[in-house]
């Protein structure tokens, strides 16, 4: 199915982690394996919330449940390259956190993949939803591009 919705660039992201590629991403058809997709948005996520935002989930209470997720590939990635993944936040609820990630190669103005993921802050204790922890929230508010809640 083609969608005319035109392809997010380098400038509509806040936030970029390089990431290298390993031989090992790759499948048979060449190029980075699809679901290695999801472990670079993971990644740019993890890093940001844990060095910006203090998350620590050894010592946490709260920690955040992914409860959605898509991707939508636009041209293949090989190796070697380093994967420069932006990260914005599309949403940012009382509990709840829409992360929005650009896969970009190297160099490369064109988007390779883009996507999102969301994140429903709960008490590890009992597993409900709990709001998004102050500092938390803070580092997420520096990357909002919008004033949208859940």
């Amino acid at each position: 199915m083609m969608n005319d919705t035109p392809l997010l660039t380098r400038d509509a992201f806040k936030h970029f982690l390089p990431i290298q590629t390993r031989w090992n991403d790759m499948d048979r058809y060449g190029h980075v394996n699809n679901m290695v997709f999801y472990g670079y948005f993971d990644t740019v996520v993890t890093d940001y919330i844990m060095r910006v935002g203090g998350m620590n989930p050894d010592v946490d209470t709260v920690g955040g449940l992914v409860i959605e997720s898509k991707c939508h590939y636009h041209k293949p990635i090989a190796f070697p390259s380093v994967v420069q993944a932006g990260l914005r936040i599309g949403k940012l609820g009382r509990s709840s956190v829409r992360y929005e990630v650009g896969i970009f190669v190297d160099d490369d103005t064109e988007i390779a993949a883009d996507g999102y993921f969301v994140h429903v802050y709960v008490d590890k204790a009992t597993m409900r939803p709990t709001p998004v922890p102050d500092a938390m929230r803070a580092a997420l508010q520096a990357l909002c591009v919008n004033d949208n809640e859940f």
